[in-house]
């Protein structure tokens, strides 16, 4: 948890003599006063940066090692070898994770943490429109973003070869796109809100929680204290989606600081390109707002704030108005509203900046109303959470700790046509975590946790983590985990539910447990860096959504096996010469048991999933970022997706046959030009214009038992040209 990351200093010896002088800034160059800058070895010798940014420090020791240290933020340690002086700029922690180096390029490596830890700076975000979450790994090759329907305008996310729902997607370490919010969630963070995305890879931290079972992403919003005074960004494209977005931030003193980030966008218009009938996005709108304050003194540091989203969609057919106007057309109504209440605060030991004690409370509800033709959908959810963490080290700051309590509690209320699923979950818990740290080369992370589910018993998962440099330039990385989670099955297959197939649960659905490994190494040969990672998921029960009969949706527990394996090579060069590359491969293989419905075991590729996957991402910018221009291509490789229309009469699942979608490039471009407080910003999205051919079975009939629109694997809307411009007052 950022709010009580303290970092260590670790002890060594040289000999220096005059006085070192710097600044210290983050990286949206705001200044950081407070900042405790530390020489290792030298114990007592401590000075904070002034309210300009400015420290002056006089080493004892010879080529003196500076440490800089500010609670949020992730320490930075520095090797001084003459008198020059010091520009330092510190990026805000991930929370739970120890120390992160930053560098000029997009995409940042952590390597520091024993996690493979991925960060998205605002640079990557910039190369993109990023309207929203979704929209924000178009560069990313660890992250696979795709329509869930050819209906609901539902996005899902894949990593590591899993869905979403296994990825523990946080808002400043608070767990938030989960349960219902897992729908729609990723449209509901605005890109220009976000400051940074943190990408866990394997499991995670337990301090985090349980449900972390292959990834962590982690979204920093932007802060009150060192945000913009104003920006305001602004989105149209040729469709017709307007997007509008008002941060404002003021300090109202040294210890307060408040902030509101707003968000207003819509699509009115409807279209059908490839003539079925149906329209090929939905109509929205949608209003976001967040409120947030902070006090900060020596002491104590405290956070809090309200959030609001209220959103409307409506799909289906073109002409569809509402179920009561036209009741002959098929339609698609979704109407959301979510309220959330946060706090985040911790006790500061200035003196022992290696000691925290933190509390995160958060409280939501999420309501929404929907229907599908004549098929109504209601699902609320309120929930709340707290974590209470304590750090401290043991001995010396080589081996620190994390302990702590946490408690979540879920209320869900479902009714789909007559089908009515009602569960509470109350789950306290406690976790411990010990970090073994030798001069950050070689990290050792081993953590445990004790769940008590008052549904499905207590609950023990244990992980652990290995970092260990080789070398200057490379860094190896192991980590090994169990995580489980409660599914929720008609959230996270909305899009099944736009079709004419019944629901059918075969049996009351246990917790999803897997165990997951991985490795990874890193090599850095100057300004190129070469990256390889293996992760492995294996299922011990997980729930089946088996859409292989046309007329039917099952769910139920596994019997057999599941797993998933995902390998990735990247190359990334530069910065150098104003260039940027990125050139990465992706292998998937995932495999599940299928057959319950006709007592039957077979073994399955998973539907939807591509075997093979490459990107390249180019950008060149002029000196000072004058003009810069983003290039992204993507080749997707074939995946499995059901016999639509086929498999009415299935008698068993060993003759069915095996169908794949073709593979196809994806193409991303934009051009940006800036000025001292605007940039301007002109791109386009899927310029092959490649479109998936009858997304929608039976779209003709849609009342009929054959209509199917959660069929989709590839886009359904063709080339997007977009523009906007973004205005700031530092």
């Amino acid at each position: 948890m950022k709010n009580i990351v303290f970092l260590l200093i670790i002890f060594s010896s040289g000999a220096f003599a005059q006085s070192i002088q710097g600044n210290i800034k983050d990286s949206q160059n705001q200044i950081l006063p407070g900042v405790i800058v530390s020489i290792i070895g030298e114990k007592g010798n401590v000075v904070f940066s002034d309210e300009k940014g400015d420290f002056s420090i006089k080493p004892v020791t010879r080529n003196p090692k500076l440490v800089f240290t500010l609670l949020g933020f992730n320490s930075d340690t520095l090797l001084v070898k003459d008198n020059s002086f010091l520009n330092i700029v510190l990026k805000e922690s991930n929370a739970t994770l120890d120390a992160l180096v930053v560098n000029g390029n997009a995409t940042v490596i952590d390597r520091l943490s024993p996690i493979q830890t991925e960060t998205l700076t605002t640079k990557t975000l910039a190369k993109a429109a990023c309207c929203n979450l979704s929209e924000s790994f178009e560069t990313n090759a660890s992250v696979t973003v795709s329509y869930a329907d050819a209906v609901t305008g539902a996005k899902q996310i894949q990593m590591l070869g899993l869905s979403g729902a296994y990825i523990q997607t946080n808002v400043e370490n608070i767990p938030n796109l989960r349960g219902l919010a897992a729908t729609f969630g990723l449209n509901y963070i605005p890109g220009t809100w976000i400051q940074s995305i943190d990408i866990g890879k394997g499991v995670g931290s337990v301090v985090n929680g349980y449900e972390n079972m292959a990834g962590v992403i982690n979204v920093e919003l932007k802060k009150p204290e060192n945000s913009e005074r104003l920006l305001l960004n602004a989105y149209l494209n040729h469709w017709g989606r307007a997007e509008i977005n008002l941060n404002t931030s003021k300090k109202l003193n040294k210890k307060w600081s408040t902030g509101i980030l707003s968000h207003a966008s819509m699509l009115p218009t409807e279209f059908d390109r490839n003539n079925d009938g149906f329209r090929d996005l939905p109509k929205y709108n949608q209003i976001n707002l967040i409120n947030r304050w902070k006090y900060q003194s020596d002491k104590y540091m405290a956070q809090f704030g309200a959030k609001y989203l209220a959103e409307d969609r409506s799909g289906g057919q073109m002409g569809f108005v509402s179920a009561q106007k036209s009741p002959s057309i098929y339609g698609f109504f979704n109407q959301t509203r979510r309220y959330e209440l946060f706090s985040k605060t911790a006790k500061l030991f200035q003196e022992k900046p290696y000691r925290g004690l933190g509390l995160i409370l958060n409280y939501s509800g999420h309501f929404s109303e929907s229907y599908f033709g004549q098929k109504p959908y209601s699902a609320d959810q309120t929930s709340f959470y707290l974590n209470l963490i304590y750090q401290d080290k043991i001995v010396d700051t080589r081996h620190t700790y994390k302990t702590g309590i946490s408690y979540l509690n879920d209320n869900y209320d479902e009714k789909l046509g007559g089908l009515t699923r009602i569960r509470n979950e109350s789950v306290p818990g406690i976790f411990y975590e010990y970090t073994y740290n030798h001069l950050d080369r070689t990290v050792l992370l081993v953590g445990a946790r004790l769940d008590k589910h008052n549904i499905f018993g207590t609950r023990f998962t244990p992980r652990v983590h290995i970092k260990q440099d080789i070398g200057q330039n490379d860094t190896w990385r192991l980590s090994a985990g169990t995580g489980f989670r409660v599914a929720n099955p008609l959230a996270e297959y909305f899009g099944n539910l736009v079709s004419s197939r019944s629901v059918v649960f075969l049996e009351e659905l246990k917790p999803e447990e897997s165990l997951n490994l991985g490795t990874s190494y890193i090599k850095e040969i100057g300004k190129l860096s070469l990256s390889g990672e293996y992760y492995f998921s294996k299922f011990k029960n997980q729930m089946v959504a088996d859409a292989e009969h046309d007329q039917y949706l099952y769910f139920y527990n596994l019997e057999g096996k599941s797993y998933t394996q995902s390998a990735l090579f990247e190359l990334n060069y530069g910065p150098k010469k104003n260039w940027e590359v990125k050139l990465a491969y992706k292998y998937v293989e995932s495999k599940q048991t299928l057959g319950k419905p006709n007592r039957e075991k077979i073994l399955f590729d998973k539907m939807f999933l591509p075997r093979h996957r490459v990107l390249l991402n180019m950008a060149y910018a002029l000196p000072y970022d004058k003009w810069k221009y983003d290039f992204t291509v993507q080749w997707n490789g074939k995946r499995r997706i059901p016999n639509a229309g086929k498999t009415v009469d299935l008698v068993n699942y060993r003759t069915m046959p095996v169908i794949y979608a073709p593979s196809f490039f994806n193409l991303n471009a934009q051009i940006s030009r800036n000025f001292p407080k605007t940039e301007i910003y002109l791109g386009g999205e899927n310029l092959t214009n490649f479109r998936q051919k009858d997304p929608i079975l039976s779209a003709d009939q849609p009342f009929s038992n054959n209509f199917d629109a959660g069929l989709a694997w590839g886009p359904v809307v063709g080339a997007t040209i977009y523009s906007g411009l973004r205005y700031k007052i530092p």
